[in-house]
């Protein structure tokens, strides 16, 4: 797979049904494990999901609600809210077959190197047992807080490396 094969475009309306079974996947182990039949879970799915989706619109206007997509195929969603000290990543997620790939290492390294160039701190929220969080790990993220549902991981900007005069 050519780096230059993977790309962003903005999330539409369109995008919607995508989202959903994006969204679905992100939650599938948790739903095996609740003994419910399939109906009950497709509407607990989908009410989730559009209540996410709700929120982060109203509660992150002037974010970039991203696609990303490998050749004209939507594959995940990167979602990124840009403050003025801050920069906070509400969301990334890559449909199943292209976890673990480096897809999500390499947004995740523009955006803590966008960061790091502005100056500006990070932060995200993520469940305790999703393996991403060592990831986030690996590029300085620490919890700082949690709201019994999600940690709170939080990195200050790297500092500039000295130069020699």
């Amino acid at each position: 797979m050519r780096s230059s094969d993977i790309h962003l475009r903005p999330a539409e309306e369109a995008d919607l049904s995508f989202l959903r079974r994006l969204y679905a996947t992100t939650r599938a182990e948790e739903m095996t494990l609740s003994g419910w039949d399939r109906p009950t879970i497709d509407a607990f799915l989908a009410q989730q999901f559009d209540a996410q989706h709700r929120y982060y619109q109203e509660h992150y206007q002037g974010s970039d609600f991203a696609l990303i997509c490998h050749k004209n195929l939507a594959i995940g969603r990167l979602y990124v809210f840009r403050g003025p000290t801050t920069i906070n990543l509400i969301d990334i997620s890559l449909l199943p077959e292209w976890r673990g790939k480096g897809i999500g290492t390499h947004y995740l390294t523009a955006l803590v190197d966008e960061a790091d160039t502005a100056k500006k701190s990070m932060r995200l929220f993520v469940e305790p047992t999703n393996p991403a969080r060592h990831l986030y790990q690996r590029f300085g993220f620490s919890v700082n807080g949690s709201n019994h549902i999600y940690l709170q991981m939080h990195r200050e900007a790297a500092p500039a490396l000295a130069v020699p005069a």
